[in-house]
């Protein structure tokens, strides 16, 4: 039961944020739960991963098999856990372009202060797979044009993201030629997906002028570049994406295995008083407590 301000919405708040300058990091969160650590832990923002959301939901890889009311109603619970804005994928926009519409004006209406849009077929598949079926450049700036005046007619500061996932199959020049078209559509920031080695994120904060966006991604080479470098390098917004669910899936094995191995749980850095501290249980009962009538018991 966090307070948010009661004057400026995550939007505006994050949107403000960014204005300031210096780069904002974004942990990927699958769940509410998640969103809850990460905001506990100090970080500006949170990031709904659609990854994430798959593997939490369905426990199925990120192949566009969530549908836009599934990561919609995802990101509304985030919104509603955590103080801090939430940045949130919105996929390829979920068909055409009054699906791109109602995408931007559900994610409006949940709460979310950031939304990116990549430049894939429908369905699409997690960035960091080769194989990527890109609509043309055309279109891509259509559908990031309809986001943007769906913006405009709601009145809202949604932070529109423009992103390509053209860096695997078409090769840094291309992906670079794409997120500047993008960038002409009036989208806030420009995003290129799939990066891997310290080259190309260097190679992309070179080619791209304005605010733009790196994922890094556990395990590659690109992880090893520091926020302090991403910052220097002049990105405005840092996403770690898989961060917290690989770490929740390597905590999980390992408990599950201790239990099964030995027959009883292991002792782990969280108890139920830890638990309760990060869902803030003392609030919700005092709340409760508060509002409680006494009626007397029937004969």
């Amino acid at each position: 039961m966090s307070e948010r301000p009661p004057l400026m919405n995550a939007a505006t708040r994050l949107r403000r944020r960014l204005d300031q300058g210096g780069i904002v990091a974004a942990p990927g969160a699958q769940d509410a739960l998640t969103a809850r650590l990460v905001a506990a832990s100090g970080f500006e923002a949170v990031y709904m991963t659609g990854l994430g959301a798959t593997a939490s939901r369905l426990g199925q890889p990120d192949l566009g098999l969530m549908t836009q009311t599934e990561m919609a109603d995802c990101a509304r619970a985030m919104v509603r856990a955590v103080p801090v804005p939430v940045i949130a994928d919105a996929d390829a926009g979920y068909g055409g372009p009054l699906n791109m519409a109602r995408t931007v004006e559900e994610y409006i209406q949940a709460g979310v202060a950031a939304l990116h849009i990549e430049d894939q077929r429908n369905p699409k598949q997690c960035g960091v797979l080769a194989g990527a079926q890109l609509v043309g450049p055309d279109e891509a700036c259509a559908r990031l044009s309809a986001a943007v005046e769906t913006r405009s007619r709601s009145r809202s500061d949604i932070v529109l993201i423009g992103r390509t996932d053209a860096l695997k199959g078409e090769g840094l020049d291309a992906a670079l030629a794409r997120a500047r078209a993008y960038g002409d559509t009036g989208v806030d920031l420009l995003f290129v997906d799939g990066v891997t080695t310290r080259a190309q994120i260097e190679a992309i904060a070179a080619g791209l002028d304005g605010p733009k966006v790196v994922s890094v991604v556990d395990g590659t080479d690109a992880a090893g570049v520091t926020l302090a470098e991403l910052d220097d390098m002049g990105f405005s917004m840092a996403l770690y994406a898989v961060t917290t669910l690989f770490a929740a899936m390597s905590a999980t094995k390992t408990a599950l295995d201790a239990l099964h191995r030995t027959g009883r749980p292991a002792p782990g850095a969280y108890d139920y008083a830890a638990y309760a501290d990060v869902v803030s249980l003392a609030e919700f009962q005092d709340f409760a407590h508060r509002f409680e009538t006494t009626e007397p018991e029937d004969d």
